[in-house]
């Protein structure tokens, strides 16, 4: 039996490629040099493809970085635990194994992070959106916490929220730096120990 060609791509399985690979080159470049000099020729360029079809594709450079940033500070939460503590604990180690298995992206992330702290008129508004979500989510399961009885009763929410961030952006910073430290296994399980530690009752 003769082989069959291939099925022809819709159109919205060749949007989505594009979409795509556009992303990945634009992380790639941000994990290497940050986004300030970014350009959307350089991007196209990178993916394959002219400056025109990122503009195409994502209309400006505030809305490409805003997509790179979406995607890369996406990681997969850990389902419903025991405990609100067992949640946030579970939380911070897979936050840092998501860092460490998704280089570029957790690059451009923590990349922008630290342009957007530095006052980027683009990033800055974003982060701080971002952040304080982040922030709501966490505080919340540490109330949720004490209400189970696995969080210490006289935890702060909101200033717990701050530290845990605060830890998870700090060893991020150190897990991509050049060259990373070594035992990163050792370093998120002393993570995780160290949060559990600080919410026991």
């Amino acid at each position: 039996m003769p082989d069959q060609p291939p099925a022809r791509r819709t159109q919205r399985e060749r949007r989505e490629e594009t979409e795509r690979k556009v992303l990945a080159a634009a992380t790639a470049l941000i994990a290497q040099h940050g986004s300030r000099a970014l350009t959307l020729a350089e991007v196209g360029e990178a993916a394959g493809y002219s400056r025109g079809i990122v503009s195409h594709h994502f209309g400006s450079r505030e809305n490409l970085l805003r997509a790179v940033m979406r995607n890369a500070r996406t990681f997969p939460l850990p389902e419903l635990a025991d405990s609100a503590a067992d949640w946030l604990a579970e939380t911070v180690r897979a936050y840092l194994k998501n860092v460490t298995s998704r280089r570029p992206s957790a690059g451009a992330f923590l990349q922008m992070w630290g342009e957007a702290i530095a006052a980027d008129p683009v990033l800055m508004p974003l982060y701080a959106e971002h952040d304080a979500g982040f922030r709501r989510l966490l505080a919340d399961k540490v109330r949720e916490g004490i209400r189970d009885g696995s969080v210490r009763a006289d935890a702060d929410p909101e200033a717990m929220a701050v530290s845990l961030v605060g830890l998870l952006r700090g060893i991020a910073l150190q897990l991509i730096s050049t060259p990373p430290p070594a035992r990163v296994k050792a370093i998120i399980d002393e993570a995780e120990r160290s949060t559990r530690r600080a919410l026991s009752p």
